[in-house]
């Protein structure tokens, strides 16, 4: 499953709606602002509704941590993953770092808060499903346009004599 940013396809969406965590007087996390820029999956056909937010730090300039996040069920995971295994399960449902992508040494703390924090705001859970959607319903344009495409071949503008 390929993951591409949100804001590759709705910049001005994502200036406005992009979640941030400012970290003030925190014992665990150093004083900044930690982006959670979403990426979604771009595989036409794929119904997984999952998100990964690259957490994004402006002090340190880099992502700092990988949270994948599914907001269905276990069982819906299971049976789009085809068969009950809930360690498998378990990534896909999430909030979990993502085991394929590095991380930091401040991605457990990050993970927390935004198990913690973000995650129990339900308008933010449901932008991310409005998002997700948005998202997947351009693959899918994307892909019918391409396929419904049919350019006209060099013999066919001659053949008019």
């Amino acid at each position: 499953m390929p993951y591409t940013p949100f804001h590759e396809k709705f910049l001005e969406i994502a200036e406005k709606e992009t979640r941030a965590i400012t970290a003030i007087n925190d014992p665990e996390l150093p004083r900044g602002t930690y982006s959670l820029l979403e990426s979604y999956c771009d595989e036409v056909g794929c119904d997984c509704r999952r998100v990964f937010f690259h957490v994004y730090s402006e002090g340190r300039n880099e992502i700092v941590a990988v949270i994948a996040y599914g907001w269905e069920d276990s069982r819906f995971y299971a049976d789009w993953f085809g068969r009950d295994n809930p360690e498998v399960i378990e990534e896909l449902k999430g909030p979990i770092l993502n085991s394929a992508s590095s991380q930091s040494e401040l991605a457990p703390v990050l993970l927390n808060m935004v198990k913690g924090f973000v995650l129990k705001d339900i308008s933010y859970v449901e932008r991310i499903k409005r998002h997700y959607r948005m998202f997947k319903d351009l693959i899918e344009k994307e892909n019918r346009d391409k396929h419904n495409y049919s350019p006209t071949q060099p013999d066919d503008i001659n053949k008019s004599h």
